[in-house]
């Protein structure tokens, strides 16, 4: 039997939203959750790079970050 899964809801819009407005390869968070990562952050290899305000259809301006990795470049990409 395989389990099915059917999301939806506004943080699958959002984060589909937020997908569009990213580039290949880059982790893309928005405000609550760098916020929730930078009171849990569990290494030190990790930080967060302020993108700015996006314009996101439904949501209007939302303030988002790029996750990344501290010792590579940041044309790397991030796994």
């Amino acid at each position: 039997l395989n389990p099915r899964f059917c999301l939806f809801g506004d943080t699958v819009n959002t984060a589909s939203r937020m997908e569009s407005t990213s580039r290949k390869d880059q982790i893309h968070l928005s405000d609550k959750a760098a916020a929730l990562l930078q009171k849990h952050q569990l290494s030190s290899d990790i930080f967060l790079e302020e993108r700015g305000s996006i314009s996101v259809k439904g949501k209007g301006t939302m303030h988002t970050f790029w996750l990344r990795h501290a010792s590579r470049p940041r044309s790397a990409s991030i796994c």
